[in-house]
C-alpha cells in the first residue's frame, strides 16, 4: 500500500472543490413548531440565493412551501431575518422583491396581506383570536433616514399598511404575544446603539382591538443590553439580559421585580444582528431548553423554571443556536467540528437526536478533515485573545521535509460576530489543499462576555488588527507556519480588519477583501440606517471625531500598503458600497503592486448565488498561487491580476 504522495503544501488535490461546495449546500436558519409540524428557512446558492420555507410533517416527509416566484426574505434592517410565522397550518412571510407581506394557506398559492408600496416587514407574531398580527415595520421615503415602528395588521384585508401601536424611538424589534392575549412585549433602542450596546424591553395592555392602554419600561438602558422576550405557557415574562456582564437569563417577577433565573458566566444570547434569533424556548411551565456559549463553543442544556438548575445535554454540537422547543421536543441548527450545520430534532423523553436537514450532504472522510484547536494567545496590554487553529489535513499528501505551510488568517465580520467551529466546507477547502488556517475571534468578538466584546469600542481598525498580527505571530514563535507566507482574508467588517492590517502592519505577505470597508469616512456617510451610527462607538461621533475615520481608513493610506490583496464586490451592496473597493483597486494599480477586482452583478452584502460564491472561492485560490508561485492541483478559472 503506498503512502501519500509529497507535495507542497498549497498544491495538494482535494476532494472538496468549490462546485462541490455550491452543488450541495444550503443555509439554514429560523426553525419552528406548529403543533406537529416543523418548518425551516433554506437560502439555495443553486436558486439564484432564494430562501424557502420548508415544512416537514410527522411522517417524516419534507417539501416544500414557498413556492417558484417567491422568496421569503424581508430587508428590514437590511439584514433581515424574521422572515416568516406559521400559525395553525397558515404561513405569513415577506417577499423579498417587492417586500409585501403574504399568508400561504394550506394547499393554496401565496395571497398579499399589504399593498405595494414603500414598506417591508418583520418579526411577526399572529394573534388568532383578535385575526390581527403584530409585527416591526419599516417604512423607506426617498432623502430621509427609514422609519421603524411596531405595528398592527388585520388579517382578513389586503389593503393595510399597519396601524402604529409604538413610534418614536429608531428601532424596534421582538413583540411577543402574552399566552392569555392580554399583554405585548417589545424590545426598543436608539441610535448610535446597537442592540448589543443597550436596549429597553417594554410592556402594554391590549385592549379588544389590539391597541396598546398602558405601557411600561420593565427593564434596560444606554449600556444594558436585553434582548429575546418570550412568554412561558404560565404568562411569566423572561428575557436575557447582560446586566452583569454576560448575557444571562431572567425573568420579571408578580411585584415587577426582576430575578435572576440562571447565573452564569457564559452567554446565553448571540449579537441580535438578524430578527428571529432564538437562545431558549419552553418545553413546558417547568423546563427551558437553551443553548449557551463559553469560550467560543456552545453547550445545550435544560433549565429548571423554579430552581434554576442548569443541566447540561450531552452532545457532539459545539454551535447551536435558532433554538425552538415544544411539549417533550426541541429543534435548532447545530453543527460541530466533524458536523457541517444543520436543523436538529431533540427527544426530550429519551433525548435522542435526529437531524432532519443538513447544509450540505458531502460525505466527507474523516481523514480529510482539520479539527480546530481552541487557542489562546497573548496580545496587546497583557490582555488574552481567542481563535480555532485549523492544520493542514489531508490524507492523500505530506509536504516535503522542512517545508512549513502557509497561513490564512480569517477576520470575521460584524465586528460584532464570532468565528464558528461547526465544520465549515470552505475552512476545509483550504486546509486539504495544505495551508493552515487561523479562525480570529480577535478583541469585539461574541462568546467572551461583555467585558470582551467591548475593548473595541473606539479601537476598531487597532485591537481586531493587533489579536490577527499577534495570531499569526504566535503561531509562528510555535514553528507552526511560514512566517514568509502570511495571507488575512475578511469579508464585511473582517475585510475592514483585512485592510487595515495590509496597510497599518508589515506582517502579511497578501490578503482579500471581500466587500470590505477600505473609507471608515464614506461608511459613516453613506450606509443604511441600522448600521448608520454603528462607528459612533467603534471609533467615535461623526464628523466631531472626523480625524479618527480619517486616520484610520486604508484608503487614505495606500502609500504604506505593498503587498498584493484581491477584492470581491457585489454591486448592489448597500452596507458596503462598490466605490469602495474600486478606489482601492485603482490606488494599488497605481502603485505597480499586485491587485485582483471580481465584481458579481446583483450581488449585494455577502454572496449568495451559486457561480459566485465558486468563483471568489477560486478565484482567491488562484490569486495565492500566482502570488506565492505554487502550481495548483485542478484547473480553476483565472482572474485577471494587474501589475
Amino acid at each position: 500500500m503506498s503512502g501519500p504522495n509529497t507535495s507542497p503544501y498549497g498544491s495538494w488535490k482535494s476532494p472538496i472543490t468549490s462546485d462541490v461546495i455550491v452543488s450541495g449546500s444550503v443555509g439554514l436558519s429560523q426553525p419552528s413548531f406548529d403543533g406537529a409540524d416543523i418548518y425551516w428557512v433554506e437560502m439555495r446558492p443553486s436558486e439564484g440565493g432564494r430562501n424557502v420555507i420548508v415544512k416537514r410533517e410527522p411522517s417524516g416527509q419534507t417539501h416544500d412551501v414557498t413556492p417558484k416566484g417567491f422568496n421569503a426574505r424581508t430587508r428590514v434592517h437590511e439584514y433581515g431575518g424574521g422572515d416568516y410565522t406559521v400559525k395553525n397550518g397558515s404561513v405569513y412571510f415577506s417577499n423579498f422583491s417587492d417586500q409585501r407581506l403574504y399568508v400561504q394557506k394550506r394547499g393554496a398559492e401565496p395571497q398579499p396581506l399589504t399593498p405595494a408600496g414603500n414598506m417591508r416587514y418583520a418579526d411577526a407574531v399572529i394573534d388568532v383570536q383578535r385575526g390581527v398580527m403584530f409585527c416591526v415595520r419599516e417604512e423607506h421615503v426617498s432623502g430621509r433616514e427609514a422609519v421603524n415602528t411596531l405595528v398592527r395588521l388585520r388579517l382578513d384585508r389586503d389593503d393595510d399598511f399597519g396601524l402604529t401601536l409604538a413610534a418614536g424611538n429608531d428601532f424596534y424589534a421582538n413583540p411577543r404575544l402574552s399566552p392569555n392575549g392580554k399583554q405585548l412585549a417589545w424590545i426598543t433602542w436608539n441610535h448610535p446603539n446597537m442592540p448589543w450596546d443597550g436596549t429597553e424591553l417594554w410592556l402594554a395592555e391590549l385592549d379588544t382591538e389590539g391597541s396598546l392602554k398602558r405601557h411600561q419600561l420593565i427593564v434596560g438602558g444606554l449600556e444594558e443590553s436585553i434582548v429575546q422576550p418570550e412568554w412561558s405557557p404560565d404568562g411569566q415574562l423572561y428575557f436575557v439580559s447582560d446586566r452583569r456582564g454576560w448575557w444571562n437569563l431572567y425573568r420579571l417577577g408578580g411585584s415587577g421585580n426582576v430575578d435572576s433565573v440562571c447565573e452564569m458566566n457564559a452567554e446565553f444570547a448571540l449579537p441580535q444582528w438578524l430578527f428571529g434569533m432564538s437562545s431558549y424556548g419552553f418545553e413546558s411551565t417547568d423546563r427551558i431548553v437553551c443553548s449557551y456559549i463559553q469560550n467560543g463553543l456552545s453547550s445545550l442544556a435544560t433549565i429548571e423554571t423554579s430552581t434554576g438548575a442548569l443541566r447540561e445535554i450531552a452532545s457532539r454540537y459545539r454551535d447551536v443556536s435558532y433554538v425552538r422547543a415544544a411539549s417533550g421536543q426541541a429543534v435548532f441548527r447545530a453543527g460541530s467540528p466533524t458536523d457541517g450545520a444543520a436543523i436538529v430534532q431533540l427527544n426530550l423523553t429519551n433525548m435522542k437526536f435526529e437531524v432532519l436537514r443538513r447544509a450540505n450532504n458531502l460525505a466527507l472522510d474523516v481523514d480529510y478533515v482539520s479539527i480546530p484547536e481552541p487557542i489562546e494567545f497573548p496580545t496587546e496590554a497583557g490582555q488574552t485573545a481567542h481563535a480555532f487553529f485549523y492544520r493542514p489535513q489531508n490524507r492523500d499528501y505530506q509536504s516535503p521535509a522542512g517545508e512549513l505551510p502557509p497561513l490564512i488568517v480569517k477576520s470575521h465580520g460584524g465586528p460584532t460576530a464570532a468565528a464558528s467551529s461547526t465544520l465549515a466546507l470552505t475552512t476545509q477547502y483550504w486546509t486539504t489543499r495544505g495551508f493552515a488556517v487561523l479562525d480570529d475571534n480577535y478583541g469585539g468578538s461574541t462568546g467572551f462576555g461583555r467585558a470582551y466584546r467591548d475593548r473595541l469600542k473606539g479601537k476598531w481598525g487597532i485591537v481586531d488588527v493587533d489579536d490577527c498580527v499577534n495570531g499569526a505571530q504566535f503561531l509562528i514563535q510555535q514553528g507552526l507556519v511560514d512566517p514568509q507566507r502570511l495571507v488575512i482574508t475578511g469579508g464585511s467588517a473582517g475585510g475592514y480588519t483585512t485592510l487595515c492590517a495590509l496597510t497599518f502592519r508589515n506582517v502579511f505577505n497578501a490578503g482579500a477583501s471581500h466587500y470590505g470597508v477600505s473609507d471608515a469616512e464614506a461608511l459613516a456617510r453613506d450606509t443604511h440606517k441600522f448600521e448608520s451610527r454603528y462607528l459612533d462607538r467603534l471609533l467615535g461621533p461623526y464628523p466631531e471625531e472626523q480625524q479618527i475615520y480619517f486616520d484610520r481608513s486604508p484608503i487614505n493610506f495606500t502609500d504604506q500598503l505593498s503587498c498584493p490583496v484581491i477584492f470581491f464586490q457585489g454591486l448592489e451592496d448597500k452596507m458596503v458600497p462598490p466605490n469602495q473597493a474600486v478606489m482601492m483597486v485603482e490606488a494599488l494599480k497605481q502603485k505597480g503592486i499586485k491587485v485582483g477586482y471580481v465584481a458579481f452583478e446583483g450581488e449585494q452584502h455577502g454572496f449568495r448565488k451559486a457561480e459566485n460564491i465558486k468563483r471568489a472561492l477560486d478565484g482567491e485560490l488562484y490569486f495565492y498561487s500566482k502570488v506565492f508561485g505554487f502550481k495548483l492541483a485542478e484547473d480553476v478559472e483565472p482572474v485577471e491580476i494587474f501589475n
